[in-house]
């Protein structure tokens, strides 16, 4: 499953670098279905990262990984 979570976040990752911003994939719990991600960059402390994460990387994992519950923001 984390080679899928990288392909996918590979494919998301300009959307968020064209606003300065970026995200690191920190760790993938298999058992749970749950996604760490680091936001980097101008996403780091912007007020929209959690609509971003939510809305936008979420959403698109979901779609495409059925496996993922959820993902989740690490500093």
């Amino acid at each position: 499953m984390k080679e899928k979570v990288k392909e996918v976040l590979e494919r998301i990752r300009p959307s968020l670098q064209a606003d300065g911003g970026d995200v690191e994939l920190v760790d993938v719990e298999e058992e749970t279905g749950i996604v760490k991600v680091k936001l980097t960059g101008s996403c780091f402390g912007c007020p929209f990262a959690t609509l971003t994460l939510k809305n936008g990387i979420e959403e698109s994992l979901k779609e495409e990984i059925p496996e993922v519950t959820e993902v989740q923001q690490v500093d």
